[in-house]
């Protein structure tokens, strides 16, 4: 099974050129120059030469404070984009495989979101996601959109690889205790994605489309995300780090971000019979490899 992928260095695609191989998938990563998502002739050129089985969409504008100076950027890489993967997608009669975000919710609800609550993003980032999984939607029928939140991995920047570089410089970190959501691995997330494509490709049951969450299950604040790093790393011989839980309001951002970003994954668990581990376990595998 052959697998096009937009772009070629973040964390999902990084994961998914490692895990594609020990799936037995080939994993073709299409990115600038080849595949502008501002270009949307780049995206059918590129895609239709890959000639793949199916496609996963996960590049995308992800500076999220940066996207409320830079709305239009963000709007034609994470709704336009999109759009266009998915109507090529269609072209070649396969199915597409798109990651979108929890920022897609205003995150004033109290327990895990479902897919059928509401949306209500309150940052640009959160509305142009939205829109690029709108566009999917219309473009291929054949589909399913993968929300997922708080990731991180051995690749790239990510909030794992922050605290591990302030914790070589400081033995005390202030992070935000009233945000509340699940660390996701890269790599738990290539390996559902490459298990939902395949499922795609070999079964036409309409109920295998649509929206579905996924994440790590259990639940943290950033802070506790940060103490679960500090404690393997001190586990390893280095000095202890003391973390500071202060409030949203302490660490202003130029974007909001929704104060309960937790997803319930029973869908996807119902649906493909696939549930993401504990956090903790799946941070823990990724600090293995970075420390």
């Amino acid at each position: 099974m052959r697998i096009a992928v937009t772009g070629k260095e973040g964390q999902v695609v990084s994961a998914l050129l490692e895990r594609g191989p020990l799936s037995g998938v080939e994993i073709i990563a299409l990115g600038r120059p080849d595949l502008d998502l501002t270009d949307p002739a780049s995206i059918r050129r590129a895609i239709l030469g890959a000639k793949p089985h199916a496609v996963v969409s996960a590049a995308a504008y992800t500076a999220v404070d940066k996207a409320e100076s830079e709305a239009d950027l963000a709007f034609a890489v994470n709704a336009e984009g999109p759009g266009a993967i998915a109507a090529v997608a269609a072209e070649l009669g396969v199915p597409v495989v798109h990651l979108s975000t929890d920022y897609v919710f205003a995150g004033d609800k109290t327990a895990p979101y479902t897919e059928a609550d509401p949306t209500g993003p309150v940052s640009v980032y959160g509305h142009t996601k939205l829109e690029g999984e709108r566009r999917v939607a219309t473009a291929q029928p054949d589909h399913a959109i993968l929300r997922t939140a708080w990731v991180y991995s051995p690749f790239g920047a990510n909030f794992m690889k922050t605290m591990l570089g302030l914790a070589e410089t400081r033995d005390a970190v202030n992070v935000v205790a009233d945000q509340h959501g699940t660390p996701t691995s890269a790599l738990d997330i290539a390996d559902a994605a490459i298990a939902v494509a395949r499922r795609l490709v070999a079964d036409p049951n309409p109920a295998l489309r649509g929206v579905f969450h996924l994440t790590g299950s259990g639940k943290a604040t950033w802070a506790d995300f940060a103490e679960a790093i500090f404690a393997e790393r001190e586990a390893r011989g280095a000095s202890a780090v003391t973390v500071g839980r202060i409030g949203t309001a302490d660490y202003p951002t130029p974007a909001r971000r929704p104060a309960n970003s937790r997803l319930s994954g029973d869908k996807l668990a119902r649906t493909y019979g696939i549930a993401l581990p504990d956090w903790r376990v799946s941070a823990k595998v990724v600090l293995d490899r970075l420390l």
